[in-house]
């Protein structure tokens, strides 16, 4: 597998980077957030480490930003000293998949990247279909009927929700936590993003696309 090592400790990356090299891994290596998100943009890898505390951009922003704003889904372990509650709540609510506390077992690391490589692979999806609906996962386009719909970023975010979750209902905070995340949003921003999207949707067709179940939330008319 290719992994990416997300860490500011020189010593404990080298080592790390040392034992996966013997186990037959590819391992590219960041010292920070911002040089992560660098790499993740222009490379494809199987499974992120990431630290939290470092320069630049913390773990936790750096896999915020990673899954809300551009869409990444390769599965990610956070690999850090920090070990109360707290921290790996944080770590689970912005996407993380997995936690594990310095200092740790390099047989143990092994196992679980092994894991979660295998996850990502069986639940890696191409795209998504929902009706005419068509959502390439790995260009972040959407499409109906073959002609491209074009999205801001958030309703991209939304959309992708949506279609996950098809037939079932998509709750307000669901959608809150997919776009802010643990964030308040201003009033009214969800109703206006949701009145946009369907805007979009709804261009040059007679049905609703996106229909508000009041009380429940949001969900895809196919």
């Amino acid at each position: 597998m290719k992994i990416l090592i997300v860490e500011d400790d020189i010593a404990i990356m080298e080592t790390i980077v040392d034992y996966l090299d013997l186990h037959g891994h590819i391992v590219d290596c960041a010292y920070n957030g911002v040089a992560a998100i660098s790499q993740i943009k222009t490379q494809s890898f199987d499974v992120i480490i990431m630290d939290i505390m470092m320069p630049k951009l913390n773990g936790i922003a750096t896999v915020e930003r990673l899954r809300n704003e551009y869409l990444i889904n390769t599965p990610i372990l956070f690999l850090t000293a920090r070990d109360s509650l707290e921290d790996k709540r944080k770590a689970f609510n912005v996407g993380g998949d997995d936690y594990l506390v310095k200092p740790f077992a390099l047989e143990e690391l092994l196992l679980r990247i092994d894991s979660l490589g295998k996850r990502g692979q069986s639940g890696n999806k191409q795209a998504l279909t929902v009706g005419d609906l068509y959502y390439n996962l790995q260009t972040n386009s959407l499409y109906r009927n073959n002609e491209p719909i074009k999205l801001s970023k958030i309703q991209h975010q939304m959309m992708r929700l949506l279609m996950q979750k098809f037939p079932t209902v998509v709750s307000r905070q669901q959608m809150i936590e997919q776009i802010w995340g643990d964030e308040e949003p201003p009033s009214d921003a969800l109703r206006s993003h949701i009145y946009a999207l369907r805007k979009v949707l709804n261009k040059g067709i007679n049905t609703n696309s996106v229909e508000t179940l009041h009380g429940q939330g949001f969900k895809l008319v196919n």
